[in-house]
């Protein structure tokens, strides 16, 4: 009952209250970071949501698009602005998800929506991960984030996929509430502090 309809009123109720309460915090980045960026302070990369299906995740910029002599981007880890990098720590840039989970291509509780170039990847266990729509913040989040294995990491998602419930969610909500005001472990991106996923060997 709760999966299939509570948790989605319970994620547009909150989605709405979060970006009226937000609100003076969205629109001071978006000032800052059109100034910073000089223009567009969004960011928008494709993600798998539920059934593999493919999104645009909705993030606050945090990187430049400075490139090599050869045009291509640098690396995530030497685009990352002043401005990013603080907005990363505090999970700011997370914020206009809360768009995405108005839509429904989120949920506020679910697995983090990884790359698309992983879906070929995964095995038949890892992409459970897909059975449900991805989540701003998971139980892998609040668990080891980037500390962790991928083997850990899917495990984990998977075992929330699993378990879905009001009591679960709402311990996944008060931790990571707890990890921003601490800021510890939290947004951790996995594009900047983890190694790609590979396959499995």
């Amino acid at each position: 009952m709760y999966k299939n309809y509570f948790k989605r009123l319970l994620d547009i109720v909150a989605a709405i209250v979060g970006l009226i309460i937000l609100s003076p915090i969205i629109i001071f980045l978006i000032i800052v970071l059109s100034i910073s960026f000089k223009g567009n302070p969004f960011f928008l990369h494709p993600r798998p949501g539920k059934n593999s299906v493919i999104f645009k995740v909705l993030k606050f910029k945090s990187m430049n698009d400075k490139t090599d002599e050869n045009g291509v981007l640098l690396p995530h880890n030497m685009r990352v602005t002043k401005t990013g990098d603080f907005i990363r720590k505090l999970s700011l840039d997370e914020l206009p998800q809360l768009i995405n989970v108005l839509k429904g291509d989120m949920s506020l509780i679910g697995p983090r929506p990884l790359e698309v170039r992983y879906l070929p990847l995964y095995n038949d266990f890892q992409k459970q991960r897909h059975n449900v729509k991805p989540g701003i913040s998971g139980w892998a989040q609040v668990n080891g984030r980037n500390a962790v294995s991928w083997d850990e990491k899917f495990a984990m998602d998977v075992w929330y996929v699993k378990n879905i419930s009001l009591k679960t969610d709402l311990k996944i909500v008060i931790l990571t509430i707890k990890k921003v005001l601490l800021r510890k472990d939290v947004n951790a991106s996995e594009s900047l502090n983890m190694a790609p996923f590979l396959g499995n060997k």
